[in-house]
């Protein structure tokens, strides 16, 4: 089977002598996606990743190996918290009630799988219990970022006819707006309890966690009519682990270790736009937002 080495770092950061050692290992020269942030080599050996990563040692360069046959996918699902977000929102909720330092203890131990997530969920919203629901806007405001190349991600797989779709363990409030600012089709998370304008202190269940990301992998694949192999699914934390497996491209995003070693291609160092540069997109063709 075909396959491509890709190389990938943050804008112009590929240097001259990453691509040259690589080239060394590879023993041909690249073909270049992008001047100074992507190039692809040809292989048929999956092996000969570890002796690039060995050429590579310490510089901030991703090395990934696709199939070279059905490269560009016609679904996107990402995760929003520190994927499609530089943020964990019910960290920053945590921090207006004045209880992070608990919370994002809790939110540190789900993500890495060492706790279950849902009801790790439930012990923090319940942390959060009085919390004037203006705080939600406060946070939004104040603390949401959209991480480097997620809109030019999103425009980018959208223009080419593919889905793009948020699902998160976390929020619709904050789903929905970022799905809005990024671009995205569709969005899917949990929804927090109120009462007279106050959280109340619990998620509505079921909650929306590692097996409903995999099934919404498989419900929108299913309703657009396409292969499993034909989407992508990018995420950090172990909730993602199922829906990363499953996808036929799945990108762990500066994510856990469990996550790392799971996913088929993992992004440490490049922005968000290295995934489409993983799907064979150049740059002449990405929608800059």
């Amino acid at each position: 089977m075909d396959y491509r080495l890709v190389l990938t770092a943050a804008l112009g950061a590929l240097d001259d002598v990453s691509v040259a050692s690589t080239s060394a290992v590879m023993g041909t020269t690249p073909h270049w996606l992008s001047p100074g942030t992507a190039c692809e080599f040809r292989t048929l050996d999956l092996t000969i990743i570890q002796r690039v990563h060995q050429a590579l040692g310490s510089a901030p360069v991703d090395a990934n190996i696709v199939p070279a046959t059905g490269r560009r996918k016609r679904l996107l699902l990402a995760d929003m918290d520190s994927t499609i977000i530089s943020c964990e929102c019910i960290d920053e909720i945590a921090d207006f009630a004045g209880v992070k330092p608990q919370i994002s203890a809790i939110t540190e131990r789900a993500m890495r799988g060492e706790i279950e997530f849902e009801s790790a969920l439930r012990e923090r919203v319940a942390l959060l219990k009085g919390l004037p629901e203006s705080t939600l806007g406060k946070v939004y405001e104040t603390r949401v970022q959209l991480n480097p190349g997620a809109k030019i991600l999103v425009a980018t797989m959208t223009k080419a006819g593919a889905t793009a779709a948020l699902v998160s363990g976390g929020f619709t409030y904050f789903t929905s707006r970022v799905a809005e600012a990024a671009g995205f089709a569709q969005h899917r998370a949990n929804e927090l309890g109120l009462t007279n304008g106050k959280l109340d202190g619990t998620v509505r269940e079921p909650i929306l966690g590692r097996e409903a990301k995999r099934q919404t992998l498989r419900d929108l694949a299913n309703q657009s009519g396409i292969a499993l192999s034909d989407t992508m699914a990018i995420g950090d934390g172990a909730n993602d682990l199922d829906m990363i497996r499953e996808s036929g491209l799945g990108i762990a995003y500066r994510a856990k270790p469990v996550v790392a070693q799971a996913a088929h291609a993992r992004l440490d160092h490049s922005d968000l736009s290295a995934a489409l540069y993983l799907q064979g997109y150049r740059e002449t063709e990405l929608v800059l937002a």
